[in-house]
């Protein structure tokens, strides 16, 4: 990556920090890797492509990327210094952040959906990025890796309370998305779109509403407690509570209704949903 963008060699093969001033050599060419990816950059002009999006110049934003994601950028020019990390996945063996990284969604954001600092939360963030650049730069010993990876993980924990912030302030500005989700489900099932298609899936939602997957359901749960496919779930149950009260027809007519081509499957979220098996429910009602 260094010899293709014309940057000098790395610290270490593993590991690799770059900062950038308003001229920010970036390859212009689109590329993968075995490296996770985190950026600071206030852009002026530019674009970065990941995921299936692309994101024009906003000022003070938070990228990241994981391994074999493709990523492209061009023409960056930028307003202020900014900075990326890079470190290969292997560098992470041996570390509690190797299982740790997988509960931070945003690595599966899409470029439209970076995080916006405040200038209080870019000095959080710079403050941190500086102490690894110290220890990056000085002769490595049996503790370097350990505080380099102690300070990622500290950007990672600040970012992922920095994007709950913005999901706060994305509500106040764009409305409550759980609302349209529930518009964009119940429209689903008005069309009789779950029994040409089966059940909705948390991609499909995400797309309905120009989001990925992950940040979708992670606004969801910040607004409601529960994830996309839970709510998918509640909203297909309640549905089936209320054709269970007709006498026409059958549970297993009812769970194929709703895009349930597992009668079981069915079942087990029912009861796990109401506290009944759908047969228990019905009964119930009868008598």
């Amino acid at each position: 990556m260094h010899r293709a963008n014309g940057y000098p060699a790395p610290e270490n093969p593993m590991l690799s920090l770059l900062r950038c001033n308003q001229s920010c050599p970036s390859g212009d060419r689109e590329f993968s890797s075995d490296f996770y990816m985190i950026s600071m950059k206030k852009m002026k002009s530019g674009t970065i492509t990941y995921g299936k999006t692309k994101y024009d110049h906003d000022s003070g934003s938070m990228f990241f990327s994981k391994p074999r994601q493709v990523l492209e950028m061009r023409n960056i020019e930028l307003e202020e210094d900014g900075f990326s990390i890079y470190f290969h996945e292997d560098y992470l063996s041996g570390h509690a952040l190797h299982n740790e990284i997988k509960k931070y969604h945003y690595f599966d954001y899409e470029a439209n959906e970076a995080l916006h600092l405040s200038p209080k939360e870019e000095e959080t963030i710079w403050e941190l990025y500086r102490k690894i650049e110290t220890e990056y730069y000085n002769n490595p010993d049996e503790y370097s890796k350990g505080i380099i990876l102690g300070h990622i993980d500290s950007i990672l924990q600040y970012s992922q309370r920095f994007y709950k912030r913005q999901f706060i302030n994305r509500t106040e500005v764009s409305g409550r998305i759980i609302t349209r989700f529930n518009e964009k489900l119940t429209a689903y099932l008005e069309t009789g779109l779950l029994i040409e298609q089966g059940l909705p899936t948390v991609k499909f939602m995400a797309s309905e509403l120009n989001l990925s997957p992950r940040y979708l359901s992670d606004l969801l749960k910040q607004e409601t407690g529960k994830t996309a496919m839970e709510l998918i779930h509640i909203l297909l149950i309640s549905e089936a509570k209320n054709l269970l009260k007709g006498e026409d027809q059958t549970v297993a007519e009812i769970a194929y209704s709703l895009g349930f081509e597992n009668l079981p499957y069915f079942s087990r979220l029912f009861k796990k949903e109401v506290g009944l098996s759908p047969n228990q429910f019905k009964k119930q009602l009868l008598n």
